[in-house]
């Protein structure tokens, strides 16, 4: 899996110098009536990417180790309950299979 990552990601930087060295032109981006930024074109649009990837990833990245963190004290409190013999779980489920 971790070479389709690195694969992929080799496409996208190739993709990408492929775009920067046919658009490397000057672009003037007029932000508010008196500030104007001069910029180059690839310099906008992975700026512009960046701003949209970095929050939602942020989100992603929080809301796993999040979940991790949960999965773990599940895990831990499965295992501490999990102490019970094999004698006692057939006695517990023959008293839910008698029960009517």
């Amino acid at each position: 899996m971790k070479v389709f990552r690195s694969i992929l990601w080799l496409v996208i930087v190739a993709a990408l110098a492929a775009f920067s060295a046919a658009n490397w032109q000057p672009v003037e981006l007029h932000v508010w009536q008196g500030l104007v930024l001069d910029t180059k074109l690839p310099a906008l649009v992975v700026g512009a990417f960046l701003l949209g990837f970095v929050p939602l990833w942020l989100v992603h990245r929080a809301m796993r180790w999040r979940l991790q963190r949960r999965i773990a004290a599940l895990e831990t409190s499965l295992a501490g309950s999990a102490s019970l013999s094999s004698t006692q779980l057939d006695a517990a489920s023959k008293r839910a299979s008698e029960a009517p």
